[in-house]
């Protein structure tokens, strides 16, 4: 099989993260278009004899897995997972990215979240100084949600944002509903100054879920490009706490 430019660099990128896998592993798989190259190389893998015991971020991925062979796990069953690779729809050089164009985003960040290492895999398009060009992903309740659409509309009005277009996500013609049974708004916002701040203030209105800012939670992103070259990308920022656990901690006090 030929594959394009683009599925070059992406398959690339999936067989690089493949070799951080190592028999005996409790994996999160992600979903996307990378992330789906990863598990057809896992299926191989599993196929010739790997014993691995895996988690699904979306229902794409549960079929995908399915048809690799795959066994899944759910994660209440296993706990802490060592490993979950996972594709991104934007990464910038602090290895904050943007998640959620596939509308998995809340599953995403609970198995990135309960995994010792989570690393991300995408081609070299998704690289970018600043935050923002993508639309960000807001999971909301079906409650109420044009009230939580105000009020997220409203809080950008002071956010280091450029735009401030709140959207939503359709399925033909009606409103997407997620794997776990929410709305998505979509915030065009092309440049983000501050995703941490964002992150938080979008998580503190009532009646968002979560949102699509994947803040201090990768360890590298492995970078695929069409010839076939590879790159891993640590953070570039100065070493810093995790961010979810600090969020935690401030949840708490």
């Amino acid at each position: 099989m030929t594959l394009s430019p683009a599925d070059q660099a992406k398959r690339a990128a999936a067989a690089q993260a493949l070799g951080l896998v190592t028999p005996g592993m409790r994996l999160g798989l992600g979903s996307g278009s990378t992330a789906a190259w990863f598990v057809r190389l896992l299926g191989d893998r599993v196929r010739a004899g790997l014993d691995v015991a895996c988690v699904a971020t979306s229902s794409g991925t549960v079929r995908l897995a399915e048809t690799e062979g795959i066994a899944l796990t759910p994660l209440t069953d296993l706990g802490r997972l060592d490993l979950t690779v996972d594709g991104a729809d934007e990464i910038d050089a602090d290895l904050a990215l943007i998640k959620g164009g596939g509308a998995a985003l809340l599953q995403e960040k609970i198995v990135a979240a309960a995994s010792d290492r989570f690393v991300v895999v995408a081609d070299d398009t998704k690289r970018m100084e600043t935050l923002g060009d993508f639309p960000l992903p807001v999971e909301v309740v079906r409650f109420g949600w044009t009230a939580t659409r105000d009020a997220i509309a409203a809080m950008l009005e002071r956010a280091d944002v450029d735009g401030r277009e709140v959207g939503t996500r359709m399925a033909g013609t009606e409103m997407l509903v997620t794997d776990e049974g929410h709305y998505l708004l979509d915030l065009r916002l092309g440049r983000i100054g501050n995703p941490e701040a964002l992150c938080a203030a979008l998580n503190a209105i009532p009646g968002v879920v979560e949102n699509g800012l994947f803040v201090g939670m990768a360890e590298r992103a492995i970078i695929g490009h069409p010839d076939g070259r590879v790159e891993e990308i640590l953070p570039a920022g100065p070493a810093r706490e995790d961010f979810v656990e600090e969020a935690m901690r401030s949840a708490d006090a």
